[in-house]
């Protein structure tokens, strides 16, 4: 049926046979782009939440990596890893390529040698922490939450000062970041999350 269908539209219109076949032809092209770039995009966002990635260059391997090897987040009794992405790239689709794109933005610094020493980048760490810190408390430490839900927390298998903070923390309003940071990096000198105030 269909064979018989093409045959009467040939004969009909002979002229129109040769723009149909450009048409078809490059919305195959177009598809077949599209779906390149899909999968193209997805693999590239893939590959730059690789902890590989994260220290290919020597400011992070040599400083923030360095201190993260051996703190809880590194190794532990269970063996469950957070690399670098899971504490600073969100999960969610808008929230991620949004995150992506600030952090091209962030490879100027890279490039200018902002922090390229030791010195330099001890110059700029706290600016650096209240960067991360501001993001997640806007967040509500959306990363964190990531992998703590609060909802599954055994508070019988915490101690009653961790017991009361996590109350009183709940009841102020406060995010994770507000008290539990400085636990896979170097803390800063001078104020802490808690003390930040956004606009």
């Amino acid at each position: 049926m269909l064979r018989q269908f093409w045959r009467i539209f040939r004969d009909r219109y002979p002229g129109r046979m040769k723009a149909i076949g450009v048409l078809v032809g490059t919305g195959f092209v177009l598809a077949f782009a599209a779906g390149l770039l899909v999968v193209g995009g997805a693999a590239g966002l893939a590959w730059t939440n690789t902890e590989k990635f994260c220290i290919g260059c020597h400011e992070m391997r040599d400083n923030v990596y360095a201190e993260y090897k051996g703190t809880i987040h590194d190794t532990n009794r269970t063996g469950v890893r957070a690399i670098c992405s899971d504490c600073h790239v969100p999960r969610e689709p808008g929230a991620l390529i949004k995150r992506k794109m600030a952090a091209s933005f962030e490879l100027w610094g890279a490039l200018v040698g902002t922090i390229d020493t030791r010195e330099k980048f001890e110059a700029h760490r706290s600016t650096l922490a209240q960067h991360v810190w501001r993001r997640m408390k806007e967040t509500d430490s959306l990363e964190c939450r990531n992998c703590h839900h609060a909802d599954r927390m055994d508070s019988e298998k915490q101690s009653e000062k961790a017991k009361a903070r996590h109350a009183k923390g709940k009841a102020e309003g406060k995010t994770c970041i507000d008290c539990h940071f400085g636990i896979a990096h170097k803390e800063p000198e001078g104020p802490g999350p808690s003390e930040m105030k956004l606009n």
